[in-house]
């Protein structure tokens, strides 16, 4: 058995609900065969970090040190590890492991995210009754197969939103197959939508940006948006009925919108959740028949597409917006992606 070199993590943990994080330590589990050790250097606030701080997607398990979008250098790994070396640069996504069996029925079909053995890289515990956690602390472990090389031409400091936010946008759009020519709408151009135009641009769409704020029209247009429509001008909104062949909703709409978004959309168009909107959506279920119109949704990606993500970011210089804080500014860091202050992303360095 390989003995790990941080075998008591130091980082920033809830105690109870709310956003406020102070130090804390806790003894990792036992460095598996399988495993890798990560120093983190970086590590993104996201939205989910904010959500589970606060109780709303259910309970927390406290303490809870969240971060999801982990960046850092191997420093030790198991014995049966030969695809990383001990000072690689590798990132870590939300979720930490997945049994990547070829009788999971999840897993055989690329979405290891809902694997039945599937952990999550906080909130969440293994078989072993261990709680996962995250990234706002010095190291973590985590099984080799959900840690990832990152680019030579992405730096440290620009990867982690794209091992959560990156991957959530891109995922849908492969297993969709949006392809050169078309029409892309992203609405909510915040750290999932600026991201979300990157990708649907270089996949060649035409993108159409949805804002309720003019002033990140010139934003959206250099990110890669042919269009842009301000959601407050119902003029720009009734010129865009039945423009698009899909709709990717990466903000939390108001539950009587959904019956808008349709009237955007061309006949067998689609609209994919990626953010998840309070209370129930309101909608007849005639629009459905008569627009031949899809709702769905996209939770995260799993090892292959997270793989092709960091692939499609290096190739077409895909990078986020972000701001910069150090760790032990974690709570002005949280505060200000409360206030919806965050352009677009927030990158802790470590």
């Amino acid at each position: 058995m390989v003995e790990g070199k941080i075998n008591e993590i130091h980082g920033w943990a809830a105690k109870k609900r709310g956003l406020e994080v102070e130090p804390w330590s806790y003894k990792p589990r036992p460095l598996g065969p399988h495993d890798i050790e990560i120093q983190i250097t970086h590590s993104g606030i996201c939205g989910s970090d904010l959500h589970t701080l606060k109780e709303e997607w259910g309970p927390t398990h406290f303490p809870a040190i969240v971060g999801h979008e982990i960046v850092g250098k191997v420093i030790t790994k198991g014995e049966k590890v030969s695809e990383f070396s001990e000072g690689d640069l590798v990132g870590v996504g939300a979720q930490v492991f997945g049994c990547l069996k070829s009788t999971c029925h999840a897993c055989s079909h690329n979405l290891d995210p809902h694997c039945p053995h599937a952990v999550f890289t906080y909130n969440s515990k293994y078989d072993d009754g261990a709680q996962a956690q995250g990234g706002y602390a010095e190291a973590v472990r985590v099984d080799a197969s959900y840690a990832f090389r990152i680019p030579g031409n992405i730096d440290a400091l620009h990867a982690p939103p794209l091992m959560c936010a990156g991957v959530t946008v891109f995922a849908p759009m492969l297993r969709k197959g949006v392809k050169k020519g078309d029409r892309v709408g992203v609405i909510g151009i915040g750290g999932l939508g600026h991201l979300a135009i990157q990708f649907a641009h270089g996949l060649g769409a035409e993108v159409t940006a949805y804002s309720h704020s003019p002033d990140k029209k010139e934003q959206c247009m250099k990110l890669g948006a042919t269009h842009f429509v301000n959601t407050g001008n119902k003029e720009e909104v009734e010129k865009s009925r039945h423009k698009l062949d899909y709709l990717f909703i990466t903000s939390n709409s108001k539950s009587n919108q959904y019956s808008e978004f349709i009237s955007w959309m061309d006949f067998e168009g689609q609209i994919v959740l990626l953010a998840i909107p309070e209370g129930h959506m309101q909608f007849s279920p005639a629009e459905f028949i008569f627009s031949e119109v899809a709702i769905t949704g996209s939770l995260i990606g799993g090892v292959n597409v997270l793989k092709n993500t960091l692939e499609f970011a290096s190739k077409h210089d895909i990078r986020p917006i972000i701001e910069k804080y150090p760790i032990d500014q974690v709570n002005e860091a949280l505060q200000h992606m409360e206030a919806g202050k965050a352009r677009y992303r927030i990158v802790l360095t470590h």
